[in-house]
Order: structure tokens, then C-alpha cells, then sequence
């Protein structure tokens, strides 16, 4: 996976050994303090609802690494949670992360929210298409709450998003499932 935000360009690979986990190698890269961290992550589904026409999930993401700037390297952590309901017209998801980084970088809380639908219901194996809405905050920064448009394409085990803000730039994210 290819994530790139407003804050943060990252790139995870993950295995997923279960339905109910994930453990595998996550970059990100902070641009505002030109910060990078390496980490081991491990995704854990905690709750999965599957009713008659709709999904929902409740995750546990935490990771621990280390993080650089300039030379400099120091323990780094990170957990959130992630949560997501969807039907086949309508979804919604909301994330955090709480960031700790000792020395390097600063330490951060980020949330993220998302309302979408669907223009059309496709069968299996259609191309599908989502108009979205992305709101983030910043608890750290000042006037840090921002909102992106974007587009989410997906067929098969490939996802692509691409929005655009103003203030923020470009959301771009690619997801490629074996």
C-alpha cells in the first residue's frame, strides 16, 4: 500500500496470516519535519459486523520502530484505532493515530474521517466507483482541520484514490492485494 496525504507519504506491506490480523513493514515519511520512522506494524480486527446488505469493522493499528531526521535516530510507537461501515451505495470511516517519537520529530495525534457514495452499484468484477469526502485534524498543529474530495477506484484487488484540497495538495493512495 501507497498512502500519501497531506502530512505524510508512507508505504506499508503487510501479511495477513488470519482474517483477524496483520503483522508487516510500514515507512512513513513527515514532511512538515522531515521525519522518517520505520516500523513493525500489526493490524488487529477486533469487531466485524456482516449483516444483510452491510459491513463494519473496528481495528487496532499499533507499530513500533524507530525514527531519523539528520542523522539522528530514537524509539518511535504509534497505535489507533480504525473504524468503517459500508453498504454497496454509502460508506463511512473514521481513524486516529497517536505518534510518540523520543527526540526526533514531534509527537502527534491525527484523526481522519470519510463519507462516501457510490453513483452506481456494480455487479462483481465491475469497476467500482466511490465520491468521497476526507476530513483530518491535527490536535497538535494550529488551524489544522482540512477537507479533501477525492475519487476511489477499485476492481478486483486493486484500489486507487485521488483527491485534491487547496490548502493540503494532492491525496493520492494505491492498494494492490495479492
Amino acid at each position: 500500500m501507497s498512502m500519501n496525504d497531506n502530512d505524510t507519504n508512507s508505504t506499508h506491506i503487510h501479511y495477513s496470516p488470519t482474517i483477524n490480523y496483520s503483522i508487516g513493514w510500514r515507512h512513513d515519511y513527515q514532511r512538515d519535519t522531515s521525519t522518517n520512522m520505520d516500523s513493525i506494524q500489526i493490524n488487529n480486527l477486533l469487531k466485524r459486523w456482516n449483516k444483510k446488505g452491510e459491513q463494519a469493522n473496528f481495528y487496532l493499528k499499533s507499530g513500533v520502530g524507530i525514527a531519523y531526521d539528520d542523522g539522528e535516530a530514537a524509539p518511535a510507537a504509534f497505535t489507533g484505532i480504525a473504524l468503517d461501515w459500508e453498504t454497496r451505495r454509502y460508506f463511512t470511516s473514521y481513524e486516529n493515530k497517536f505518534q510518540w517519537t523520543d527526540d526526533v520529530g514531534n509527537s502527534f495525534v491525527k484523526h481522519k474521517a470519510r463519507v462516501g457514495i457510490a453513483p452506481y452499484i456494480g455487479n462483481f468484477g465491475d469497476l467500482h466507483t466511490w465520491l468521497m469526502l476526507e476530513t483530518h485534524f491535527d490536535a497538535g498543529e494550529k488551524d489544522s482541520f482540512g477537507a479533501t474530495p477525492l475519487v476511489r477506484f477499485f476492481k478486483g484487488t486493486t484500489m486507487v484514490e485521488a483527491g485534491y484540497n487547496l490548502d493540503d495538495g494532492v491525496l493520492f493512495n494505491f492498494v494492490q492485494r495479492f
